[in-house]
Formats: structure tokens, sequence, C-alpha cells
């Protein structure tokens, strides 16, 4: 073969890669309907060629190029649900390893459990609405929504949002359990804050199974420490029949072992690929903290001692991008 023609081959070749794969990602802030209610606000991050620069992205940066055009198509999908008190840019690291993977992710900020909003109690229910409305904006209403397939959708989940995701993936809680739980467990974190509120228990116990708001369109979960897992028993689980990625942290002092990730594990109807964190903590499956994060919210920002964050979130990421590629498709 000629060398002029081993050239073009040549660039026709990594013209064709830069297409396929993508080594930059873009992102833009969305405002997802919900309802009578005001719009939710959320972001997207998706591979795109465009060329990415740092930006600020709350109190963290990350290196995107806004609102740029898509790259590739029939792209999947994963939607993202943060845990109490976050916000959809709260797991931006995982968002931005998936992307460059070829993935679309978008994340929506949950109303009244947000960082900034917290003025009212969010009843559980309403944060898998919320999700599926998400979804809903994603596949055909987003400008850039011909990209995608709606035939592989997955979700991701922390903390409350574990419990978000699987209950999107078709699980039932019973939230009749958390009275007598809390009963038992008076100090645990999440019974701290659910006696706060006065008749929250009475109200928790009368919650109908059909409240309860499934998208059959979801094909995967990533789980990481779900909120409040002791609620899903195995007949609530019966119907989660998409492959499960959990996660959960040796250390957990917010939902510390068995009662949560493990009763999720027990729980299921198939085994999950499973992930014990050794030394890890709670918020441990947040980003590393800025400086400026760590000294506005040291309670999110400090692991244990010999712990590191930015490592663990390396090897995490990777084997959630791995988890997707497989059950998804890349």
């Amino acid at each position: 073969m000629r060398p002029v023609t081993m050239l073009l081959l040549a660039v026709l070749l990594l013209t064709t890669l830069q297409t396929a794969w993508a080594t930059d990602v873009g992102f833009q802030a969305i405002a997802v309907p919900d309802g009578d209610e005001k719009p939710l606000s959320g972001g997207v991050w998706y591979p795109t060629d465009a060329v990415a620069s740092p930006q600020p992205l709350g109190r963290a940066s990350q290196t995107v190029a806004l609102n740029a055009p898509i790259a590739g198509h029939d792209l999947p999908l994963v939607v993202i649900s943060h845990g109490s008190g976050g916000w959809y840019g709260g797991h931006y690291d995982t968002a931005l390893a998936l992307a460059r993977a070829g993935f679309v992710v978008a994340a929506v900020t949950h109303r009244d459990d947000s960082a900034a909003d917290h003025t009212r109690a969010s009843p559980l229910w309403q944060r898998p609405v919320q999700l599926k409305r998400l979804a809903d904006y994603m596949l055909a209403v987003w400008p850039q929504h011909a990209s995608l397939d709606a035939s592989r959708v997955g979700v991701f989940g922390f903390s409350a949002g574990g419990f978000t995701a699987l209950v999107a993936a078709g699980g039932v809680p019973d939230l009749s359990r958390i009275g007598p739980y809390c009963v038992a467990h008076a100090d645990t974190e999440p019974c701290v804050a659910v006696r706060a509120e006065p008749g929250v228990m009475e109200r928790l116990a009368s919650v109908p199974a059909s409240i309860w708001v499934h998208d059959e369109r979801i094909r995967a979960a990533v789980v990481a420490a779900p909120g409040v897992g002791f609620v899903f028993t195995q007949e609530g689980l019966a119907n989660v029949h998409v492959p499960v990625q959990l996660w959960r942290a040796q250390s957990d002092h917010v939902e510390p072992a068995p009662d949560y990730a493990d009763a999720v594990r027990a729980a299921l109807p198939a085994a999950p690929e499973f992930h014990v964190v050794d030394n890890a903590d709670h918020y441990d499956f947040l980003p590393a903290c800025s400086a400026a994060l760590a000294s506005a919210v040291p309670e999110i920002c400090t692991s244990r001692p010999g712990f590191d964050r930015v490592t663990f979130h390396a090897g995490m990421n990777r084997d959630i991008v791995t988890f997707f590629e497989r059950t998804l498709g890349k």
C-alpha cells in the first residue's frame, strides 16, 4: 500500500475513533417540569468533541464544555438521586467518569430535601416521582434527546437516593417498620431525624403500597449506602429484577450494619454485586471536598484516619462504569 494511501486511512480511522469515543465532557444545567410545582433544578453530563475547561460547580470545580453539542448516538442514560440534604452536583465525579465512557448522566435536586431547601418535610414517596420525571424529561424533552437510547437506562443513588433507586427499580418499602426500628435504635441518625417531626411515625405507618412510583425503563441500578434499607423485605424487593451493584461503608456511622445495605442485600431476589469499603464512613461516597466545602460543611468532608477518599473514588467510579457497561452496553 502506498504511503499516501496509508496516511489517508490513518486520518480516517482517527476521525472515526474521535467521533465514537469523545474525550471531553459537556455539561448543561436543566429545569425539569414537576407537575404543579416549580421546575426541579438538575444537571446533565455527556460526551462531546468540544474542548473542556475548568468550570465552577457549587463549591467545587469540574472540567467540562458548557452547553456543548453531544457526540455520539444511541447513548445509554444514567439518572442520579442524591442523599438527603444533597443536590444534583453532589456526585459530579461519578457523572464525569460515566460521561467520559460514553454515557449521558442526568441528576436532579430533590425538592424540600436539598442543601438549599429544608424548609418543609419531604415525603420519601416524592423522590421516585421526581426521578421518573427527570428520566421523562431526558428521553422526550431534552434538546439532545434524539441521541439517547430509551432502552438503556440505569440509575445511581446514594443514601436516601439509594432508597429512591430501589423504588424506581421496582421496590416497595414498608415504612411501618421505621417505628419499631427507631424504638430499638433511638440514637441512630435517621431515627433522631424522624423523631424530631411530631406525628411522623403515625403517618409513615399508614402509607399505602400504591403510592410508590416505579420506572420500568430502568435496566440496572447502583445503590450506595441505601437509606432506611431495613424497610425493604424480600416481598418488597421481589419485583427488582434488574442487576444491582450495592455498596456499603465498613464504618458507616449514619447507616450502620447490618440494617441498611446488608438488609437490602439479603432481601434482593438475585445476589447483587456487593462491595464493602474498608475503613470508609457514610459520606465517603461523596467526592473529596474542596477547601471551601470542607470549611462550610466539615461533617460530610471528614474521613476516618488513613482513608483516602480521592483514591477510593477513582476505583469506585471505575467499578461503576464497568458495571453499567456490562449491564447497559457500551
